[in-house]
C-alpha cells in the first residue's frame, strides 16, 4: 500500500500480485487488513414490528459465500457482522463462509439488540450483562467459533453507568477466552470514552465517510489508542458509483429511519446529496480509482486509525472494494482539495 505523509499503515505485495495493506486494531495489537468487509446486506431481509424494513432486501446466500471467500483470496481479514443482522441470518453465513479459515482473519461481531430469528423481525433491545453472554453464547453457535475477536455493544445511546458495567462483563470474557477484545458501536465519543477506559477496549464503530466526517471521535481515539472502525464508508451506496433510483420494499434505505441520512423515502438517494458526491466525483476518481475506492482513499489518508467496513452482496462488490487496497490512500494535497471541494 502506498503511503502518504498522514497515514503509517504496512504493506507489501506478495507473489500472487495481489498487494497486502495491514493496519493494527488499536491498544489489542491485533493486525488487520486496512480494509474490513460488514456483513450487515448479507444478512437479507428483516424488520422492526411495524414493518420497518432493517435489511437490504434479497441476497443469493451462496453469492454471499462466494464473495466471502473472494475477499479472503484479495487480502481481506477483518470482517464485522452483528447478532441482529437479518436476525441471526448474517452471522450463520459467515461462519458457514469462513469455515476453515476462521483462524485467519479477526472476527468482530455485536449484541444488544433481541429478535426473532423465525420471524425475522427485532423485537427489542436488552442492555443486561446477562443477556450479553447468552447472545456471546449464541453468536458462537451461529458462527461456528470458540471466541470473537472483537465484541461490539449495539446499543448505540445505552446509559454510560450500565455500559460501564457491561465493559467490566467484557473484560470477564476475555478472562475467559471466550472475545479477545471489545467495542462500542455508537456516534457519540462521550460514550465511547466510557467504554475506552477498560483495558480490552481497542475499537469504537462509527459512522464516516468523505460526506460525514468525525473529527471528534478521531479525536478520541487517538487520546485512547482505538482504532476507528468506519461504519457507511460509502455513505449507504451513495458512494459507490451507481445512482440510487427507487429502491426494493426490503431495503431500509426505501424507508428511511431518521438517522439514515441522504435519502428521501420512496425516492431514493436525495438530491443535494448528489450533488455533493458529484462535486467530488474528479477528485475521488482520480489516479484510476472507481468512486467507491477513492471514498475509501479518503479514509485512510483522514487517519492512521482508521479501518472502513464497506457492505457488499456480490462478489464483483467484494473485488472492486479490495481492489482500493491496491490503490492506498489520497495524497494529502488530494486530501486538502476534497476538504476545499466540501468547504470544510
Amino acid at each position: 500500500m502506498e503511503t502518504n505523509g498522514t497515514i503509517n499503515s504496512n504493506g507489501t505485495t506478495h507473489s500472487d500480485g495481489i498487494a497486502r495493506a495491514s493496519r493494527t486494531l488499536g491498544r489489542s495489537g491485533l493486525e488487520v487488513s486496512a480494509l474490513g468487509f460488514g456483513c450487515w446486506a448479507i444478512g437479507g431481509e428483516w424488520q422492526s414490528p411495524d414493518g420497518q424494513p432493517l435489511g437490504w432486501g434479497k441476497v443469493d446466500d451462496e453469492e454471499s459465500v462466494r464473495a466471502v471467500r473472494r475477499a479472503l483470496d484479495l487480502g481481506v481479514t477483518f470482517f464485522d457482522t452483528a447478532d441482529t443482522y437479518g436476525a441471526g441470518h448474517s452471522e450463520r453465513v459467515l461462519g458457514r463462509a469462513l469455515g476453515k479459515r476462521r483462524d485467519d482473519v479477526v472476527l468482530a461481531t455485536k449484541w444488544g439488540n433481541l429478535f426473532d430469528e423465525r420471524t425475522k423481525t427485532r423485537v427489542g433491545q436488552d442492555d443486561s450483562s446477562d443477556h450479553a453472554r447468552s447472545a456471546l453464547t449464541a453468536s458462537l453457535t451461529r458462527l461456528g467459533t470458540d471466541h470473537v475477536d472483537l465484541y461490539q455493544l449495539h446499543i448505540s445511546d445505552a446509559d454510560p453507568d450500565q455500559a460501564a458495567r457491561l465493559r467490566e462483563a467484557c473484560e470477564e470474557f476475555v478472562r475467559e477466552g471466550l472475545i479477545r477484545a471489545y467495542a462500542w458501536s455508537t456516534d457519540d465519543p462521550t460514550r465511547a470514552a466510557v467504554f475506552a477506559e477498560g483495558e480490552h477496549c481497542t475499537a469504537v464503530q462509527h459512522t464516516m465517510n468523505v460526506l460525514q466526517d468525525a473529527p471528534e471521535m478521531i479525536a478520541l481515539c487517538e487520546e485512547a489508542n482505538l482504532a476507528s472502525i468506519n461504519r457507511s464508508p460509502l455513505a449507504m451506496g451513495l458512494l459507490a458509483g451507481k445512482r440510487q433510483g427507487a429502491l426494493e420494499a426490503g431495503d431500509i434505505r426505501s424507508r428511511p429511519p431518521a438517522w439514515l441520512q441522504g435519502f428521501d423515502e420512496g425516492s431514493g438517494a436525495a438530491p443535494d446529496w448528489l450533488a455533493r458526491v458529484d462535486a467530488l466525483r474528479e477528485i475521488l476518481t482520480s489516479d484510476g480509482r472507481t468512486l467507491a475506492q477513492g471514498s475509501l482513499a479518503w479514509l485512510w489518508a483522514r487517519s492512521p486509525r482508521t479501518v472502513p467496513i464497506p457492505g457488499f452482496r456480490s462478489v464483483a462488490q467484494a473485488e472492486q472494494n479490495a481492489g482500493a487496497l491496491a490503490k492506498g490512500p489520497l495524497t494529502a494535497e488530494q486530501l486538502a482539495e476534497v476538504e476545499r471541494i466540501i468547504g470544510r
